[in-house]
């Protein structure tokens, strides 16, 4: 049996018809797209590309969908930063099972958050999204996925 690899893969790294496929599995996943052929045309991509490659590409938040991600995050140290970081966390449906905070030093604090993503009301990126343009956010990102 043929074992099966992963790799990460930083988006802007990546040949642009992977990126289109994402693309149009989104439209397809989303119903802005009807059917393959659709999706494909909407984002320039030949139908036989799309095929070739449509299991076999997805965002790293779709494999990621629920399993327990560690986030690290850069805030600003005002009051209520953190409070509404976990209020959007939590509305989103992230269970969180940690929270440690550092000493904020020269007007920063370093917080990691361990939750659990399978009961989320969107995607993993839609949160990072959201999370990163809440006020007092200075930067977002997942360091691990388990």
């Amino acid at each position: 049996m043929k074992r099966i690899e992963y790799f990460l893969v930083e988006r802007s790294l990546l040949p642009e018809v992977f990126q289109k496929v994402v693309e149009a599995n989104a439209a397809l996943k989303t119903g802005r797209a009807k059917t393959a052929a659709e999706a494909a045309q909407k984002v320039g991509l030949s139908r036989s590309a799309f095929y070739k490659y449509k299991d076999g590409v997805r965002p790293f938040y779709e494999a990621a969908d629920g399993r327990v991600i560690t986030f690290h995050l850069m805030l600003h140290d005002q009051p209520g930063v953190l409070s509404s970081l976990l209020q959007l966390m939590a509305q989103s449906g992230a269970n969180l099972l940690t929270i440690n905070q550092s000493i904020p030093m020269s007007g920063q604090a370093s917080v990691t958050i361990a939750a659990r993503t399978s009961s989320l009301t969107g995607t993993v990126e839609e949160l990072l999204d959201r999370a990163g343009k809440l006020d007092g956010v200075q930067r977002i990102e997942i360091v691990a996925s388990e």
